[in-house]
């Protein structure tokens, strides 16, 4: 049976199947973002990269693929990235690694959106990951009031700051049931730059790594 990190890795491995010579290919953050860099690197046929953080950036650069600025790219064909969870709608938490804001932004103008997990991220309900929320410095203490008000539990994730230099606020004891709902209400607070709900713009394909193989979801399937 596989590791978890194997899992993840065959995920990777599997994205790169939905993948056209000449592409380019935005990349996520985060340890399985980072398995899919590597295959992404072994497969060669990527003609360069936009990339959802600084850390992304210099791994791709490190590899060998070129890094383009979303500015100066109308469209590109594929986003791949992880998630912390994704449920049965293809909707999905993610920024545990506080890349949130650069990530939503590449996938929005993505025409495909390619989640790469492993089965522990997909869930039936989402919630149990903390919700990342990022935030404006100055509006931090203002933020938690509000979040507190719909039940959320916010924690400041302490000596992080973001690429764009705000701060991280974890929202635990939340149950998301109605995904794209919380994501308007949150995004809706002053002082936040936005939340690590992905559902607005879910995932178009799970592609997720499992102790006995790789597993595929489409969005049009749920």
């Amino acid at each position: 049976m596989m590791t978890q990190d194997e899992m993840k890795r065959s995920a990777a491995r599997e994205a790169v199947n939905y993948l056209s010579e000449g592409d380019i290919v935005g990349v996520g953050t985060g340890s399985t973002a980072d398995y899919f860099i590597q295959e992404l690197s072994s497969w060669g046929g990527a003609s360069g990269a936009i990339a959802s953080s600084e850390i992304t950036a210099s791994r791709l650069r490190d590899c060998g693929i070129p890094v383009l600025s979303l500015n100066d790219t109308d469209s590109f064909g594929v986003y791949v990235d992880g998630a912390d969870e994704i449920n049965r709608n293809l909707e999905m938490i993610k920024g545990g690694g506080g890349a949130l804001t650069r990530e939503k932004i590449v996938a929005a103008v993505a025409e495909k959106f390619i989640c790469i997990a492993d089965e522990t991220k997909v869930v039936d309900v989402l919630g149990t990951f903390p919700l990342p929320l990022e935030v404006i410095p100055m509006a931090g203490a203002y933020v938690s009031r509000e979040v507190q008000k719909i039940g959320g539990e916010p924690t400041l994730r302490q000596g992080f700051l973001t690429d764009n230099g705000n701060v991280i606020i974890d929202i635990h004891g939340l149950t998301i049931d109605k995904a794209v709902e919380l994501e308007l209400e949150l995004n809706g607070i002053v002082g936040a730059v936005t939340n690590g709900i992905f559902a607005r713009r879910s995932a178009d394909l799970l592609v997720y790594g499992t102790k006995n193989g790789v597993c595929t979801e489409y969005a049009d399937s749920k």
